[in-house]
């Protein structure tokens, strides 16, 4: 780059002057139009890495060209600050938790604004600061007041290596935590949970509506798990007095029943358990607590260890028979009733466990004639074996055995979710404290709001165990009842960091409430966010929560009640990948953005990204990389050597097509450019600025008309400064005075993207030696006459004729010679 150009000086002084200009602050008497744009806030883990780079930079385009397009965007920025590795790190001998976190803060914080993306930093929030701890607590207890939240057994996900309970959605599909990687056990535990099944239907049927990527409404779907059927008891032969009620999504299946099946949670097991029996149900029931849900749905294993007969059993409601009623792993006592039907004919989990266990196996549904005969079937056919069901196909049959539970009283329709309610407590220190005591005369008591915010004691104990400080630490435990005034102990559950993150997008509105923990009127003014962006592990967890919270607030009182959905359009971004992993400082495979900041600038690293792939793909970190980064930075030399007019024209150089052409180019790559903005086609809009960077150089050297040259530089700049935000300022501001940022943006005149005429490429054995201004209708034969009456064509066939002439009209033609 020219050596008036300064990266370091430049990118510091524009930095400063955003920020001491206030130039992307917006404040609620804003007269501009709202809009929203936010990345995901972060976890602090200290300094940024290119996958931060990489997100960080996608939203300060938009921001930037929201902006520019007249709109007062809100652009806030903040910390999920609690969380388990600075916890990890005090038990290892580090830091105090607050301590380490709030340096990795500030060094992420300096990552950041180096990059030069802008935020309204008046609005930054910090999960652990006292007054988000304090209104995290106030709607803790709102949801309570509503049944929303409650305390409960369970038997949950307990991580040995975390020391600490997870949610469902926190085990990986190998049984694994997704943070330790230690296996998770389960447990029977006093749990508080947030009650996200009262809203399962809405959270569903909204899906369809929302402007996301369809992949991450079917995980949604598929995690909320919505299935029709039938919900029936069984009366228990031995004991008439107990039932066994189930849910099944084939009740068309019934007479194929020939057992039933007990999860090992289920209240039941016990009670139907007979003596001759008890030990090989007690060793069942012990298995199946050291394995994880994950590890309990999984078809591996010999089945014959997984199940035990209870001694007892049941009367399927349509045949009127008895089936022997067992207990086994494969059936979860958190999904359905916690017990099966089960139809080894029609089910193949059924149809092993029937096999290794000696269970007849019958046939309702009659397969087609290339089925292969052994397993299940669970296709559509006509009914055989099944009573009044018989010849009837799937749905008929259904529709039929419902009608028949519902007049024998012993069943009813009914709708299932896989969805379970969401496990928020946490065995850990470093969380927002959950606001209730236990108080041995009035029970379960929330801390008056006065009291609030509960904060944590700073004099703790880590120990090598991992279990929670909060435990032992006398100060933290002994209150005093609010009701009684009696002695009571404080809850030492703190929150999962997930509850932070399904609200803090509307706190953001007005981080500095004091009243409440939303300004409804704020909230109203810029909520849905209009742009969230984030990464793809997100899709379940935090956006689901998200949801659930925005709907929960807003029927609670706390939030605007019309308000459903936090996020009206979500874009993932792709990951960045070194050594084949995602990149991220827990696997040790991060590469700074400092070195390129340093060596080339923050411009040309953000033009990388945005340049590298389509934003929505991964990319892998490689040893071509710092090339492409070079080259980008090469580009913005070329483009502040324009700018600065250090490019002159050249004698003999080619005609352009003139000052019309060149402003057709500008008019059209501004429409290409903002099109690909909208539609976050980052790098395609990038290849249409370098495109007009080569076309303006080519009729600067060709000494087209200067008021068109000038036009175009403009017009670069202003449609640049999203994307190279420093240098676009520092070369507007030479060039023309002013400050790009405040522009308005670049609008396509209509008149000029109707092309009547273009530049025709002429080339001779497929170098380019001329461009011709023709008749955007111009016909093969016109376009091969015109390119073989070129001067430079003729002068280098010298009098011969050319070999062939391949035309591709109106935009080329190649003359081989």
């Amino acid at each position: 780059m020219s050596d008036a150009y300064d990266v370091q000086e430049v990118e510091a002084r524009w930095q400063r002057r955003w920020e001491d200009e206030g130039t992307y602050r917006v404040d609620l008497d804003d007269p501009r139009p709202a809009s929203y744009v936010l990345c995901m806030y972060p976890y602090p883990s200290g300094r940024a890495h290119q996958g931060h780079v990489r997100n960080y930079t996608f939203g300060d385009v938009l921001v930037r060209y929201r902006t520019m397009k007249g709109e007062a965007v809100l652009s806030p920025f903040g910390f999920d600050s609690f969380g388990l590795p600075a916890e990890n790190a005090a038990i290892k001998g580090g830091a105090h938790p607050r301590e380490y976190t709030e340096a990795r803060i500030a060094e992420l914080k300096r990552s950041v604004q180096r990059l030069g993306a802008v935020y309204d930093w008046r609005r930054e929030l910090r999960s652990h600061d006292p007054d988000y701890i304090k209104w995290n607590q106030v709607i803790f207890q709102a949801l309570l007041g509503e049944g929303l939240a409650y305390r409960a057994e369970a038997p949950v996900n307990w991580c040995p290596g975390c020391q600490t309970v997870l949610a469902n959605e926190q085990v990986l599909p190998d049984g694994t935590c997704e943070r330790s990687g230690d296996v998770v056990e389960r447990r029977n535990l006093e749990q508080w949970f947030f009650r996200i099944t009262r809203y399962a239907e809405e959270l569903l049927d909204a899906l369809d509506a929302l402007d996301w990527p369809e992949r991450v409404k079917t995980m949604q779907r598929n995690w909320i798990g919505r299935s029709g059927g039938a919900q029936f008891k069984m009366a228990v032969c031995e004991q008439p007095e107990l039932s066994v009620e189930v849910f099944t999504t084939r009740p068309d299946t019934g007479f194929g029943m020939t057992y039933a099946v007990l999860a090992p949670e289920h209240p039941l097991v016990e009670l139907v358990t007979t003596g001759d029996q008890e030990g090989e149900v007690r060793e069942l029931l012990e298995r199946a607590k050291r394995s994880s849900d994950i590890e309990r749905l999984s078809s591996e294993g010999a089945l014959d260890k997984r199940g035990a007969f209870t001694g007892s059993h049941v009367v399927n409601p349509f045949t009127g028979e008895p089936v022997p009623l067992y207990v086994a792993d494969y059936v979860l006592g958190s999904y359905g009733t916690g017990a099966i039907m089960a139809v080894p004919a029609e089910d193949q989990r059924d149809y092993d466990f029937a096999k290794a266990y000696g269970l007849p196996v019958v046939r309702t549904v009659e397969p087609p004639a290339d089925f292969a005969g052994d397993g299940a079937y669970s296709g559509d056919g006509p009914h055989v074996n099944s009573g009044f069901l018989d010849g009837l196909d799937n749905e008929q049959a259904k529709a039929k055995a419902i009608e028949f539970l519902e007049e024998g009283g012993v069943g009813h329709r009914m709708v299932n979710y896989r969805l379970r309610d969401w496990l928020i407590s946490r065995q850990r220190y470093w969380g927002c404290p959950i606001p209730v005591v236990h108080c041995p005369i009035d029970g379960i008591v929330p801390v008056p709001e006065s009291e609030l915010p509960v904060l944590l004691p700073e004099d703790v104990e880590f120990r090598p165990t991992g279990e929670s400080p909060l435990k032992s630490h006398e100060g933290f435990l002994h209150a005093t009842c609010p009701i009684c005034g009696g002695p009571a102990v404080r809850e030492t559950d703190t929150m999962d960091t997930f509850v932070d993150s399904s609200w803090y997008f509307m706190r953001f509105a007005d981080p500095r409430e004091e009243e409440r923990p939303l300004n409804l009127t704020a909230v109203r003014k810029y909520m849905p966010v209009d742009r969230y962006i984030g990464g793809i592990t997100h899709a379940i967890l935090h956006l689901l929560y998200a949801r659930f919270y925005t709907r929960a607030l807003g029927d609670v009182g706390i939030g605007p009640k019309e308000i459903r959905e936090p996020f009206a359009q979500l874009f993932c971004q792709g990951m960045i990948r070194l050594g084949g992993r995602a990149m991220s400082k827990s696997r040790g495979n991060v590469v700074s953005p400092n070195e390129y900041f340093e060596r080339v600038g923050a411009d040309a690293l953000r033009l990388f990204h945005l340049f590298a792939g389509p934003p929505v793909e991964d990319i892998d970190w490689s040893d071509q990389t710092d090339e492409i980064v070079e080259g980008c930075s090469r580009y913005l030399g070329r483009v502040w050597r324009l700018a600065v007019g250090e490019v002159t024209s050249t004698a003999g150089a080619p005609d352009a097509g003139g000052p019309d052409a060149l402003r057709r180019e500008i008019h059209s790559t501004t429409a290409r450019v903002s099109a690909d903005i909208e539609r976050y086609g980052f790098n395609t809009a990038v290849a249409a600025l370098m495109e007009l960077t080569n076309s303006i150089y080519r009729h600067v050297h060709a000494s087209t008309d200067a008021a068109a040259v000038d036009e175009a530089v403009r017009t670069l700049l202003e449609l640049l400064a999203p994307f190279a935000p420093h240098l676009a300022a520092e070369a507007y501001e030479r060039r023309y005075g002013g400050h790009v940022h405040v522009q308005a943006w670049p609008v396509a005149d209509p008149a000029y993207l109707v092309a009547d005429r273009v530049t025709m490429v002429v080339q001779v054995n497929g170098k380019v030696r001329d461009r011709i201004e023709v008749p955007a209708a111009i016909g093969e034969d016109e376009a091969t006459a015109l390119a073989l009456a070129s001067d430079k064509v003729v002068e280098l066939l010298g009098g011969a004729a050319p070999r062939r002439v391949v035309a591709r009209p109106p935009k080329l033609v190649n003359v081989v010679a």
